[in-house]
């Protein structure tokens, strides 16, 4: 099965066969920059098929030298056919060892050993071939030492042992009796683990990752691509993800921090992350902004995924920094610099802004099953294991390490969340709200949102107390991101059946989300005014938000200055609470109410925006009278507008606004028209898009 990485597949080896007119001359010129590729990698570490990536490195070394040795103008016309064949030869060998030393692509080529082999023993042969049959050595000009070294290359391509070394096929078997253990419900031997990470050299917490990291993206680029012939592999792809996530949880659990701590203590004084690197080193190349989401291409340069993919897809198959040409559009994730970034953020007490291209994996979040018994078990063991370490553990530094895992394990899928919820996380996560360590309450607050998405575990939430625990980390969070997310956590409990009810009687919920719509970060204002909106489907919320002064506060939100999506939810709760006349009066009253939302009407490109804009003037007009609707006449910019809105909207919104159109035009003309409330509340709001 071959997975998509940029414009090549993952262990495919495509080749150009070159044109039947080119000169010998050229096909050697070509052949001796590919070598050059493909010796470039002589010091890359090869965890597996190390043998063989020697030998053909060998054998292309030799290659070089020849070409290196020999006059190309001096080549006979009959080398082409042997240099053709050498071209394509190196072209796919190259992608393999490229794929081999990959970073993260470790244990996957680990058990594709056969494909692999295969391959190695094809191209390895092929180059024999090409060599002592078809390439006419005797009639170039070539030193009497290069032409023997080159026939002894020839030769031992055929006699070179290429195969799966036992090392190899052993560690691979230890994968698939691991797997087998994870299928029956049983845990593997740890010494096992240990035994297979060491032979791929996976040492750290870090390795561990970019693994998992690598098997995520190939699952990714294969959602949409799965057929029946596949579903096999498919299963092997979740057996692999889950044993690395179980390994980076177990193995790596206390050593990490063991190492941390002896390197630590040889560091006196302790030196910032600003004072030990150059920042420049982690800005992208082509955005000059933080590697939020750094990955790594041919030349091992790293840039920002998005930046480099849209350099890509813009049709420049080259190095951004270097100018050299690439073969393919290749990237793997570069964990490293997403982990030195995160650190710097973090030791700068900055919350860590999530890359929007992470929404590429926003497709993994429906997954309700994994696609193996093998994946579903090992993700129980780690939940379990992981909620272990929240309720035994001793100190902080464990149960921070817990809640980070839970945190990644739960970021973006379903079942992952159940299983995290089924073996009791909930009330474990409620109860570390209450350090006051800033990085334990983060990692706490973020795993407790991603479980909050899961129905069962917003029930957990509830059903353990935690409503009164989040308000609080609203009101006295040690970090940004943590009040962020503790909003956040209300949204999605707001959806749940009586939940708006039982958050609103908390008597701190509503003023402290109302003071989060007037001081909060940008995000934080988001995350509360949403929220809000989704208390205001329990009727007895609206006069306490109300009394809380959310009417201000929301008002606040529309000029310029803000961001346009957050403006436009301001909007729908505005809309919202003026379907009633005690709504309707409060932004009536509130000096900058009508002209700000006329404002924001003109100016904004939200069509939601501009419909619930339109609901909100509408019912002011219709419990405020003739005083509102002779405002609404005053102001000559918004009569375009609402037209512009009745042709070009949807046609709820035009009927909308040629309904405001009728009550300013009629005012002068008969009166105050009589309208009933209901035909105003009877169009609804519209949810910012």
């Amino acid at each position: 099965m071959a997975y998509a990485t940029g414009r090549r597949r993952f262990l495919s080896l495509p080749a150009v066969q070159p044109g039947g007119e080119v000169s010998p001359a050229v096909l050697s010129h070509s052949l001796a920059c590919l070598a050059d590729e493909i010796l470039a990698l002589r010091n890359a570490t090869f965890p597996v098929h190390r043998r063989n990536a020697r030998e053909a490195i060998r054998q292309v070394s030799a290659i070089r030298e020849f070409l290196a040795d020999v006059a190309p103008a001096s080549l006979p016309a009959s080398a082409a056919v042997a240099l053709s064949e050498l071209h394509i030869t190196l072209q796919k060998l190259a992608n393999l060892l490229r794929d081999c030393a990959r970073p993260g692509a470790r244990l996957w080529v680990l058990m594709h050993s056969e494909k692999v082999s295969n391959d190695f023993r094809a191209l390895i042969k092929s180059v024999g071939t090409a060599l002592d049959v078809v390439l006419p050595l005797s009639a170039t000009d070539a030193s009497p030492e290069v032409k023997e070294l080159v026939r002894l290359v020839a030769e031992q391509a055929w006699k070179a042992e290429v195969g799966t070394v036992p090392a190899d096929a052993l560690t691979a078997r230890n994968v698939e009796s691991a797997i087998v253990h994870f299928e029956n419900g049983i845990a593997p031997d740890p010494i096992d683990l240990e035994q297979i990470m060491e032979h791929l050299r996976i040492r750290s917490w870090i390795d561990c990752n970019e693994e998992i990291l690598f098997l995520e993206d190939l699952s990714s680029s294969s959602a949409e691509d799965i057929d029946v012939v596949e579903q096999k592999e498919a299963a092997l792809l979740g057996g692999l993800t889950a044993l690395m996530v179980y390994c980076r949880v177990t193995v790596f659990d206390a050593g990490d921090d063991r190492k941390s701590g002896e390197a630590n203590q040889q560091k006196a004084p302790p030196r910032t992350m600003n004072q030990v690197m150059n920042l420049d080193d982690l800005r992208c190349p082509i955005s000059y902004e933080m590697m939020l989401d750094p990955v790594t291409i041919a030349t091992g340069h790293t840039y920002g995924r998005a930046s480099i993919s849209k350099w890509f897809k813009s049709g420049s198959l080259t190095c951004p920094v270097t100018g050299e040409k690439l073969t393919d559009a290749t990237f793997v994730p570069n964990s490293s610099v997403r982990y030195l970034v995160e650190q710097l953020y973090r030791s700068n007490n900055l919350p860590i802004p999530e890359p929007s291209s992470r929404q590429r994996n926003s497709s993994k979040s429906a997954v309700t099953t994994p696609d193996s018994t093998a994946a579903a078990k090992a993700t129980m063991m780690v939940a379990a294991f992981l909620v272990s370490k929240l309720s035994s553990s001793s100190t902080r530094r464990e149960q921070r390490k817990a809640a980070s895992e839970i945190r990644k394990l739960t970021k973006s899928n379903v079942f992952n969340r159940a299983c995290t919820v089924n073996a009791g996380a909930v009330p474990w996560l409620l109860h570390l709200l209450s350090s006051r360590e800033a990085s334990t309450e983060d990692n706490a607050v973020a795993a407790l949102l991603n479980l909050s998405k899961h129905p069962s575990g917003g029930r957990a939430i509830v059903d353990a107390g935690g409503l009164g625990v989040v308000v609080d980390v609203i009101r006295v969070a040690l970090k940004v991101e943590s009040q962020q997310n503790a909003a956040a956590i209300l949204f999605y409990l707001s959806s749940m059946e009586d939940c708006p009810a039982e958050i609103g009687n908390m008597p701190d919920a509503i003023p402290t989300l109302v003071e989060l719509v007037r001081e909060g970060s940008y995000r934080g204002k988001k995350n509360a005014v949403v929220t809000l909106f989704g208390l205001l489907l329990c009727h007895s919320n609206r006069i306490k938000i109300l009394e809380a002064g959310a009417v201000p506060a929301l008002i606040a939100l529309l000029p310029s200055q803000e961001r346009g999506d957050i403006a436009s939810d301001a909007v729908a709760v505005l809309a919202k609470i003026s379907e009633q006349p005690d709504g309707a009066a409060a932004i009536v009253s509130c000096a900058e109410g009508i002209p700000r939302l006329v404002e924001f009407f003109r100016t904004t490109g939200s069509r939601s925006g501009r419909e619930n804009c339109v609901s909100a003037l509408l019912s002011m007009c219709v419990h405020g009278g003739v005083e509102v609707v002779s405002s609404l006449s005053q102001m000559p910019a918004l009569m375009p507008a609402l037209y512009s809105l009745v042709t070009e909207g949807s046609p709820r919104a035009g009927k909308k606004a040629r309904l405001l159109i009728d009550r300013i035009h009629l005012l002068d003309e008969q009166g105050w028209p009589a309208m009933a409330p209901s035909s105003v509340q009877d169009h609804g709001v519209v949810h910012a898009q």
